[in-house]
């Protein structure tokens, strides 16, 4: 019998939890693996954990999380409905940027936490998870709009948004991405009819 996502989710983690190569794996830190609905149609991919992050064992639960919170309630949507992990999931020093090489170890696993859950749209949170995505874009230009890229050989629908941590240091920033937030329905409403097309698409390919 094959696996549902939360088997495989549970399964991943272990494999996670047993690998002492992972760069910020050290004795005071934390798996911090992800939360929310495996079967969700939404996962938010942000930087890493912090103090309270790595205290919880759960993404997006200090400050910046509360901020996140406040976000989805905007728009109507539960936060347990959604699914939240980062681009790393130990705790860097001092909260400090994720290095190349720490995304690049962790990057296998979040491959794999994204081929299990298979979301019609991922919502990037700062320019580190922007960047898994798309290398060469810049979020003060990208912040906001739906992009469909290629990634390992399949399409994705990205949204990239700033950092929720990076709105509460500049109000400007706030603005922005409540104002971003506020838009996300009608961008999902965009993917749902681009999913239409896709599946009429190929069901007349095969009439032919």
């Amino acid at each position: 019998m094959s696996k549902n996502k939360k088997e495989q989710l549970d399964e991943l983690k272990e494999k996670m939890e047993a690998d002492d190569m992972l760069p910020l794996k050290k004795s005071d830190t934390n798996l911090v693996f992800g939360v929310g609905d495996p079967e969700t149609k939404i996962l938010f991919i942000g930087e890493g954990p912090g103090y309270w992050e790595n205290l919880k064992k759960e993404p997006f639960v200090g400050n910046a999380g509360k901020f996140l919170d406040q976000l989805l309630k905007s728009i109507n949507i539960a936060r347990e409905s959604v699914y939240i992990t980062n681009v790393v999931h130990h705790r860097p020093p001092e909260n400090r940027d994720p290095l190349p090489e720490e995304m690049s170890a962790y990057g296998k696993y979040l491959d794999e936490m994204i081929k299990i859950i298979d979301p019609e749209v991922i919502v990037t949170l700062g320019r580190y998870s922007m960047g898994k995505f798309m290398p060469t874009a810049k979020i003060s230009t990208t912040h906001g709009k739906l992009f469909r890229v290629n990634w390992k050989g399949r399409d994705l629908f990205v949204i990239p948004m700033y950092h929720p941590a990076a709105s509460l240091r500049n109000g400007e920033v706030m603005r922005q991405e409540k104002e971003d937030f506020l838009r996300l329905p009608e961008v999902l409403g965009k993917i749902a009819e681009e999913k239409k097309k896709i599946v009429l698409k190929t069901e007349q390919m095969e009439l032919i």
